[in-house]
């Protein structure tokens, strides 16, 4: 299971780089999207997946007493969530009024029309 989960990795984290690299900022922000789910998905198989046994300690013990789940890595996954979630709306709330202001994504005509500005 973690040799499929380290190629789904690769190929989102390859795909991310792909859409970074384009003009349209649309393009870019589904880049960032994409790349933090590759994130997300490598800490959560860093962090052991399995069912076999929750992660709790029995009383007197030092140590679970078989291989468990951290569940530290699923605790920093649902907070990286929520926190992008907020980031892409805010970047599309943005990349939609750097459209209406400039009627262009391309992020090299809107460079020069801010530079022109100056």
């Amino acid at each position: 299971m973690e040799t499929l989960l380290a190629l789904v990795t690769g190929a989102m984290v390859a795909i991310s780089v792909y859409l970074l690299l384009q003009r349209d900022l649309v393009r870019k922000i589904i880049g960032v999207v994409i790349l933090s789910n590759g994130i997300h998905l490598l800490i959560f198989a860093v962090g052991r997946m399995t069912r076999a046994a929750s992660p709790l300690i029995p009383s007197g013990e030092k140590y679970p007493p078989e291989v468990v789940a951290n569940p530290l890595s699923q605790a920093l996954i649902l907070t990286a969530i929520v926190i992008g979630f907020g980031l892409l709306a805010f970047s599309l709330v943005l990349i939609y009024r750097l459209h209406e202001s400039y009627q262009s994504a391309d992020a090299d005509v809107l460079i020069e029309a801010t530079l022109g500005d100056e």
